[in-house]
């Protein structure tokens, strides 16, 4: 039976310039970045920041992220790694897949923490700018998991469903089912890459769009507290659908748990911010105050070569 509507997988997933491979998912992973990084240097010039301030802190971030992107990985599927069946050395090729985004985050989180300390800037008011672009880059991201065929979901018979290829090296694309038996021919699946791609692009319009209308009323960190709340929530029924290799604990999925238990805790964030929690306004007045006190002193040693260069 030919299924008339579905969403067809591309039939490559990597290209070559010259003797270099280049990579589609590393592609969507610095377009997410690129597209995170500009939407938070918006956000974070309007509150009294500039952009160098944000490019200096994505040096400092990004590298951590994708450390702690693969250190999660590979602590939830050390087999693939480790033992008889694993080999150590794909730790390395990222470029196969294997990030997770807890670890991004918190690694990632600790690297911006760690360097606004240093540079006196109001993390709240960093986290609260990067809440819709974090949403924007990981719906960017999931295209590369479009590419390379792989974190899908359960078959289906939705319009909507995912059409595997025999070009790739998909779980599905010799038509195997989640239980491991044989699937019809032309078997669809769900599209768990696109649900998660419009969930939090919806919900960064939410948080942009909360961010405007209670600008006065919440305190700074509760939009980067919504923002995990949000991307929980769907993580955690999207998660539901995959049927790629996962550990599971009393039925559920690894990330499932983590899913719940990460939106617990973003929850109790959003009170204690709410009661404890600086206002974002008296944190934009340190931070257009810390701006000022960096231009002076960049300017300073200006001031004073042309001085020596007047005297002389």
């Amino acid at each position: 039976m030919t299924t008339l509507a579905y969403i067809p997988s591309p039939s490559i997933s990597q290209f070559h310039v010259g003797s270099l491979t280049i990579h589609i998912y590393a592609l969507t992973m610095l377009l997410g970045i690129i597209a995170a990084v500009w939407i938070t240097g918006e956000r974070w010039k309007r509150l009294g920041g500039t952009f160098d301030q944000i490019f200096d802190t994505t040096l400092v971030a990004v590298p951590c992220g994708i450390v702690g992107a693969r250190l999660y990985h590979i602590i939830t599927t050390p087999e693939r790694f480790f033992g008889p069946n694993g080999d150590w050395v794909e730790m390395f090729r990222i470029w196969n897949g294997g990030l997770g985004i807890w670890g991004a985050i918190l690694c990632g989180a600790l690297g911006a923490w760690a360097w606004c300390r240093h540079k006196h800037y109001p993390m709240a008011l960093l986290a609260d700018s990067i809440a819709p672009a974090l949403l924007v880059a990981q719906a960017i991201g999931r295209l590369g998991n479009w590419f390379n065929q792989e974190l899908y979901g359960k078959p289906t018979t939705l319009p909507w469903g995912l059409k595997l290829n025999m070009n790739g090296s998909a779980i599905g694309n010799s038509e195997t089912c989640y239980d491991g038996a044989s699937c019809p021919t032309g078997t669809l699946f769900h599209p768990t890459f696109l649900y998660e791609m419009i969930w939090n692009l919806i919900g960064a319009a939410l948080i942009i769009w909360i961010g405007h209308r209670l600008a006065n009323r919440l305190k700074a960190g509760s939009l980067f507290a919504l923002y995990v709340m949000w991307y929980t929530l769907g993580r955690t029924w999207i998660e539901m659908l995959r049927i790629d290799f996962s550990h599971e604990i009393l039925g559920l999925r690894v990330n499932v748990w983590v899913s719940i238990i990460v939106f617990m805790l973003g929850a109790v964030a959003f009170i204690v911010i709410q009661r404890v929690g600086s206002p974002t306004q008296l944190l934009s007045d340190k931070l257009h105050a810390q701006t000022e006190l960096e231009a002076r002193r960049e300017q300073s040693p200006q001031d004073a070569g042309g001085s020596g260069r007047n005297a002389g």
